[in-house]
C-alpha cells in the first residue's frame, strides 16, 4: 500500500495514520520529521534544507521532493508507506509522482478525510493544554476531572493561541484553498477516496479499509 492522506487540521488524520500504518505495517513518512531527521543527520539535502530553515524561510520543493525520495527509497518503504504532510499543491503531486516512477512505484490511493468547519472549529477550539506538564484535554471530549486543571499534575490548563477560533478559521481556509486542486489532481487520476471524518474513528476507519480493498 502507498498512500497519501489528505485532511485538514482537526479531522483526525493523524488518528487514521496510526491505524492504517499498523494494519498494513508499512511506514509512516511525514515530511516534517524526515525534514528534521535529514538536517539532523547532516545528509547533503538537508545541508541545504536547513539554510532556508535558519531563515525561517520555506524549503523549495525541489529540495522537499528530494528529501522525501531518500526516505521512500529505504528499505522499510519497498512494500509500501504511508505519506502525510506531503505533497500540499498540484505541483508537488507532479514531482512526487515523477520520482515514484523513477522508482518503478505509484500511489495505491490518496485518502481525503472530509469534516465539515463547524465540527472542525468545535474539535481545534476545545483543546486546552496542561501549562506544567503538556497534557491534552477537551472541554467537550476529554474534559478534565476540575475545570481548568490538570488531572495529572494539578497545573493549569489553558487554550493555546493556535487554537483560538478566529485562528482556526484562518487555519482551516489556507487548508481549503491550497488542497482543493490538489483533490481535483487526485480525483483525475481516479485514486481519491473522500471520507466521512465526522463519523466515530473506527466507522472512518473501516470505510477507508473498504475502499482499499
Amino acid at each position: 500500500m502507498r498512500i497519501v492522506l489528505l485532511g485538514p487540521p482537526g479531522a483526525g488524520k493523524g488518528t487514521q495514520g496510526e491505524l492504517l500504518v499498523k494494519k498494513y505495517k508499512i511506514p509512516h513518512v511525514s515530511t516534517g520529521d524526515i525534514l528534521r531527521a535529514a538536517i539532523k543527520e547532516e545528509t547533503e539535502l538537508g545541508q541545504k534544507a536547513k539554510v532556508y530553515v535558519e531563515r525561517g524561510e520555506l524549503v523549495p520543493d525541489g529540495l522537499v521532493v528530494g528529501i522525501v525520495k531518500e526516505r521512500l527509497a529505504r528499505e522499510d518503504a519497498a512494500s509500501g508507506f504511508l505519506l502525510d504532510g506531503f505533497p500540499r499543491t498540484p505541483a508537488q503531486a507532479e514531482a512526487l509522482d515523477a520520482s515514484l516512477r523513477e522508482m518503478g512505484m505509484q500511489l495505491t490511493a490518496v485518502i481525503n478525510v472530509d469534516v465539515d468547519t463547524e465540527i472542525l472549529l468545535e474539535r481545534l477550539t476545545g483543546r486546552r493544554v496542561c501549562r506544567d506538564c503538556g497534557a491534552t484535554y477537551h472541554i467537550k471530549f476529554n474534559p478534565p476531572t476540575v475545570r481548568c486543571v490538570c488531572d495529572k499534575c494539578g497545573g493549569e490548563l489553558y487554550q493555546r493561541e493556535d487554537d483560538a477560533a478566529e485562528t482556526v478559521r484562518q487555519r482551516l481556509e489556507v487548508y481549503r484553498k491550497q488542497t482543493e486542486p490538489l483533490i481535483a489532481y487526485y480525483k483525475e487520476q481516479n485514486i481519491l477516496y473522500t471520507v466521512d471524518g465526522s463519523q466515530e474513528i473506527e466507522q472512518v476507519f473501516a470505510d477507508i479499509i473498504e475502499f482499499l480493498q
